[in-house]
């Protein structure tokens, strides 16, 4: 299979990610005879910064060619604590998502056995936790009108969303609640907003067509609690722009670590692919970052290219690494190795190349050689 992919690596820690990804689709592409070719973009305050543009022009024509986006992370100090700043690096993940037409945000929450201890929750909490949040992502209140009164005392952000917005990402949670456990919790604030009655009537007209589907509501403030008091009830939810990417990162913390999760960004001709984690600049050229969320994020790209075998490859490697406590820093302060290590291991683990025998010990610093 030959795909076009376009890289953009972002900001802070996003390169380092990225580049142990692309060498773990090398692998794939050597094992399964595929071919991917990559073509590379700037985006966020990297374009700013050479370009004055948070997202140029020539990188988004390198995504409207490419069969799919694989994406760093974005964002920096220098625009974080200037809230004057009229141009900032996430100006370039909005117009992205608008320009791409990525309306459905996904992001898989998924707990291993051999870092329980991480997470804040109690063991018995996180057993057989493997949920879908599916996030509207072009609407609601970050898309909405912004205004702010001439003497500075008062703004609004209006929060807007039509029908076909609405339809088009839950046929998309319907489908994969299909293939999953046949429930799907639409989480929404209906007992006060007008957007969210509008949000309950669609999906429960829609639920028609899919009748092996479960359908639960609940307010997002209840979600919040349940997501800490009961993470395992769920299996796929829905939710508008804002509440999404609030309990996404709620979520994320039940696994232990922000750099594990992956996350894919889906349109109607292309998808964009992307671990959740920020850009993370103090350990920027550091080799200290997590891997794993944007591997996995490449996973999940190869489940869009339908190479199912070889994205389930991916997760297999990725859990061996964990199971056997090769780690980074922010899973192991003491015992840890690098991000280049980690994608090197996952690499050779797909390449079948691990030794039936491993001696952690006589491992090079920032190699995969196992003696």
């Amino acid at each position: 299979m030959d795909k076009k992919i376009a890289v953009i690596f972002g900001d802070g820690i996003g390169p380092e990610v990225t580049q142990q990804s692309i060498k773990v689709l090398d692998a794939i592409a050597r094992q399964f005879k595929h071919n991917f070719k990559y073509q590379y973009g700037l985006m966020g305050a990297v374009a700013i910064d050479k370009t004055g543009n948070p997202l140029p022009d020539e990188t988004l024509q390198i995504c409207l060619k490419s069969d799919a986006v694989l994406f760093g992370a974005i964002g920096h100090p220098k625009y974080d604590n200037d809230p004057s700043a009229k141009v900032r690096p996430e100006q370039g993940l909005l117009k992205i998502r608008k320009e791409l037409g990525l309306f459905a945000n996904i992001r898989p929450v998924i707990t291993y056995t051999s870092l329980h201890y991480l997470s804040p929750l109690k063991n018995n909490r996180l057993e057989n936790v493997d949920f879908i949040i599916f996030r509207e992502l072009t609407g609601g209140i970050y898309f909405g009108k912004k205004q702010l009164s001439d003497d500075k005392t008062e703004a609004s952000d209006d929060c807007i969303y039509h029908r076909d917005e609405i339809e088009r990402v839950a046929h998309l949670a319907f489908q994969y609640a299909q293939k999953r456990r046949k429930v799907l919790t639409l989480v929404d604030k209906a007992n006060v907003l007008e957007t969210s009655r509008l949000w309950r009537k669609v999906i429960q007209e829609l639920a028609k067509q899919y009748a092996d589907v479960k359908v639960d509501y609940m307010f997002v403030d209840n979600a919040a609690m349940q997501i800490i008091l009961n993470p395992k009830q769920f299996d796929v939810v829905l939710t508008e722009n804002m509440f999404g990417d609030i309990i996404s990162d709620e979520a994320s913390v039940i696994t232990g670590s922000l750099g594990l999760l992956p996350s894919a960004s889906i349109g109607n001709k292309l998808a964009l692919f992307e671990p959740i984690h920020g850009s993370y600049p103090q350990a920027a050229g550091k080799n200290i970052a997590n891997p794993i969320g944007s591997i996995l994020s490449a996973a999940m790209m190869l489940d869009h290219f339908q190479l199912h075998t070889e994205a389930e490859l991916i997760r297999e490697a990725v859990q061996w690494t964990l199971a056997n406590g090769f780690v980074t820093k922010d899973i192991d302060p003491i015992n840890n190795y690098s991000t280049s290590t980690i994608g090197e291991l996952i690499t050779d683990y797909v390449e079948n190349r691990i030794p039936s025998k491993i001696n952690k010990e006589n491992m090079i610093i920032s190699k995969s050689t196992i003696i």
